[in-house]
């Protein structure tokens, strides 16, 4: 890094050198016309004359005959890493599941469409503007999708009511979180992205963790109706209102905590979700103690407690980025905050 110091000429305007290395290597010399871009994170950028933005316009793939497995991740990987364009080419005629696969996909994911098809060779573009996507909005519909999942999947386990629409549910969530992925990624590429987006890249990367919680959160609400799908008979009394209890004490620490991330929360806020994570830890390990008890109670309602556990621990972690933002804020902290956690849970980030 150079630094460099601002002048004034006699009419006032400001003006500061620029690096000849820099302005060598990219074809700048006296009298050059440069376009300067002002940005929402509060940076001047200089951008050369012809200079490429776009560091991810289109990106081409070579990809194997009948890998369809392959072919799926990758074109996922190639929708989060944010190219405008992908090319599909393959070493032959692609085969009628690679076909199938790469249209399912395409169906999966938001903003995309097939643009040119031939026996060897798909095209598939991005056509969302950026200005058009709210990722704040995006999130609060994965909340409402995966706070949905867990409350209709928790009833299923504790009642005689089918767990429907689970399997769409979670697509639908995987869907919301890919696109707050794939422009997250295009952040750290593009300025013209983050000021596309509203957002400054500081508040893109604490949105994009609330992200990925949530997603997880749906992940596990899957897992809980999974176990209420395969039990043969739902959690009796008082057990089922006990477990439904904790469940919704964890969806309330979900809720406070992505309120407290989006409202730029207090100290106190994110620490009475960490308070309200610990206590579902409590609860669930009371609960484990009582279904190992029980001489009827089905080992897989561990599996489904377990995953309970594992929502109040994600919301601990949108909660601690919350914390953050605010002690960045400089607010002033009064209260103690503690990280540890039952067992050292909430001490460290929690994964699938």
């Amino acid at each position: 890094m150079e630094t460099r110091k601002i002048q004034q000429v006699s009419n006032g305007t400001f003006t500061v050198s620029l690096p000849r290395d820099w302005a060598d290597s990219v074809g700048i010399s006296a009298g050059t016309v440069v376009d300067l871009h002002t940005h929402i994170d509060g940076l001047l950028v200089i951008q050369p004359p012809e200079s490429e933005l776009d560091t991810v316009a289109a990106v081409e793939i070579q990809t194997e005959c009948g890998d369809t497995a392959h072919l799926e991740q990758t074109l996922r990987a190639a929708y989060a890493a944010g190219p405008s364009e992908v090319v599909l080419a393959g070493s032959s005629e692609f085969t009628g599941s690679q076909k199938q696969v790469i249209r399912s996909v395409v169906r999966n994911l938001v903003g995309v469409t097939i643009v040119e098809e031939s026996a060897s060779h798909v095209v598939v573009r991005n056509v969302l503007d950026s200005t058009e996507v709210s990722v704040r909005q995006s999130i609060r519909q994965l909340q409402f999708v995966a706070l949905s999942m867990h409350r209709e999947a928790t009833t299923a386990l504790t009642s005689d009511a089918p767990a429907a629409g689970g399997a769409d549910q979670d697509d639908r969530a995987d869907r919301l979180y890919a696109m707050v992925e794939r422009h997250f990624t295009r952040s750290l590429e593009r300025l013209d992205e983050v000021d596309a987006l509203g957002e400054t890249r500081r508040e893109l990367f604490r949105l994009h963790e609330t992200a990925r919680e949530l997603e997880r959160i749906a992940d596990h609400a899957e897992r809980i109706a999974d176990v209420a799908t395969a039990v043969d008979d739902p959690l009796g009394d008082p057990l089922a209102e006990d477990v439904s209890a904790v469940a919704q004490r964890a969806r309330d620490a979900v809720e406070s905590a992505v309120d407290a991330v989006f409202d730029d929360g207090s100290v106190e806020d994110a620490q009475s979700v960490l308070e309200a994570r610990d206590d579902v830890f409590e609860r669930v390990d009371t609960l484990e103690r009582e279904l190992f008890d029980a001489a009827d109670a089905e080992y897989q309602y561990t599996h489904a407690l377990d995953s309970i556990r594992r929502t109040a621990a994600h919301a601990g972690n949108v909660a601690e980025r919350g914390l953050q933002t605010a002690i960045c804020q400089n607010e002033p902290a009064d209260v103690a905050v503690e990280f540890g956690g039952n067992e050292g849970i909430g001490s460290q980030r929690v994964g699938e």
